[in-house]
């Protein structure tokens, strides 16, 4: 009777804790997908799924949204993924006056280390400031003559916990900021014809940025 009653403990005992794995992996599986049940590509198809997956954490939900605005100013394109567990990336791509020297100089002193890295193929460019921050800036003459701005610049960054840390961060911050300035350069219709590259060079095969240059 003793055997057959410590038999039906360890029977029980391993049983419970099988239950308690499966849950455990229903539970990461059901509640912990929420990145997963974006669209391939959100925004509008701005951006890449499986980048903001690397930047952002698991989380129960996930919401996104990308917007085309336009005004007497030119036009502004904006992308924010945003998770239950207060982790966001996002950005915004406008159209501004200036060029490469003016952009350059207004973002590379915003690096707090003084470690901005800049990154570029033809005139098409990209700075990080930091892990969690960088920049993208293309020639750009909106659609409408009266529009204003011969630049289009995006702004982005995440806040909150990230999955990504270190350079491995800032490397998809850029990947994010490139892909947003991509598809904002044709949505909002910029006049110049152009081929832009799959991705930009890795930060790896970037400069550091220590005071503003042509």
């Amino acid at each position: 009777m003793r055997t057959g009653t410590r038999r039906a403990r360890a029977l029980t005992a391993a049983l419970t804790t099988l239950a308690l794995t499966a849950g455990a992996l229903a539970y990461t599986h059901f509640f912990t997908r929420g990145i997963d049940r974006l669209p391939d590509r959100p925004c509008g198809g701005a951006v890449d799924r499986a980048l903001v997956a690397q930047a952002l954490p698991d989380a129960r939900s996930a919401s996104e949204r990308g917007l085309l605005r336009e005004g007497s100013n030119g036009f502004t394109f904006f992308c924010y993924v945003r998770t239950s567990g207060d982790s966001t990336i996002s950005g915004e791509a406008e159209t501004m006056d200036g060029d490469a020297r003016s952009w350059r100089a207004y973002f590379a002193p915003k690096s707090r280390e003084g470690d901005a890295v800049e990154v570029s193929s033809g005139d098409v460019r990209a700075l990080s400031m930091a892990p969690h921050y960088a920049t993208a800036y293309v020639s750009c003459t909106p659609p409408r003559g009266e529009l204003r701005g011969n630049a289009l610049i995006v702004d982005a960054r995440t806040i909150g916990p990230t999955r990504a840390k270190g350079d491995e961060l800032r490397q998809v911050v850029v990947d994010f900021a490139y892909q947003l300035l991509r598809h904002a350069y044709e949505a909002g219709g910029c006049e110049e014809a152009r081929d832009f590259p799959d991705a930009l060079p890795r930060l790896t095969e970037g400069r550091v940025v220590e005071e503003p240059v042509g």
